[in-house]
């Protein structure tokens, strides 16, 4: 399976009758269980390019091919948890034919077992935030969309969600696009770092990864770090 995106431009009309330029020229390509990791500025248009990958929005010039019936798993900035529903009915909604089984693998690995009858309002931020992974991986996706999943996170914890984000998608073969301000984050999960611009976002470096991911030693991070070019991470 394989995402192709390219886009040649995106723009939108003001109400004072402006047009404003969000996307440049751009293009890029994910495969089967590679983690691409887009990093930029804030307000570049990192939310209006995963509108369009994710095909709600149509208003632009250019393509993108997703795989033939695809299934899409997304994990947005916030929850997006339904309140009057428990935790547990908020995953078998998003996928009514996941087996007890599957659910209970989920659970386990996002540390849920507990808080299966919850209700969005008894749990903390870090709390929703898994139930939201276990959401996106309950419907088995093929591409899977992580909009800063891990921000406004204390770093114990995000480092305890992003470990458990890596087990999940090792756990199965699933193209993954991740949005993040952590260079940390990035090059510990990533296979291919996309460094956007300031609006209108272009890429102006792409870094690839070639470290397995569960082989990757505080020295090489480190290595990693030290080998990207300044000016892209200067931009943000």
């Amino acid at each position: 399976m394989r995402l192709e995106v390219e886009i040649t431009g995106k723009t939108y009309r003001s109400a004072a009758g402006e047009t404003h330029e969000v996307l440049a020229p751009l293009k890029f390509a994910l495969q089967s269980g590679e983690i691409g990791v887009l990093i930029g500025p804030s307000g570049c248009g990192k939310s209006t390019m995963l509108r369009i990958i994710l095909g709600l929005d149509r208003d632009f010039a250019g393509h993108v091919a997703r795989p033939p019936k695809a299934r899409i798993g997304m994990v947005f900035q916030e929850p997006r948890l339904l309140p009057w529903r428990s935790v547990e009915q908020n995953v078998r909604l998003a996928a009514p034919d996941a087996s007890d089984a599957k659910l209970a693998e989920l659970f386990r690995i996002l540390e849920l077992d507990a808080h299966r009858s919850h209700y969005p309002g008894e749990l903390s931020l870090g709390l929703a935030r898994r139930v939201a992974l276990a959401r996106a991986f309950a419907v088995e996706p093929d591409l899977l969309v992580l909009d800063e999943p891990l921000a406004s996170l204390d770093d114990a914890l995000a480092r305890r969600l992003r470990d458990e984000i890596a087990t999940l998608v090792a756990s199965r073969s699933v193209m993954t696009l991740l949005v993040t301000h952590s260079l940390d984050d990035a090059i510990r999960l990533g296979d291919r770092l996309f460094f956007l611009s300031p609006r209108p976002a272009r890429i102006v470096q792409e870094v690839p990864i070639s470290i397995p991911r569960a082989e990757r030693s505080e020295a090489e991070l480190a290595g990693i770090r030290v080998g990207l070019a300044s000016p892209p991470l200067e931009s943000k």
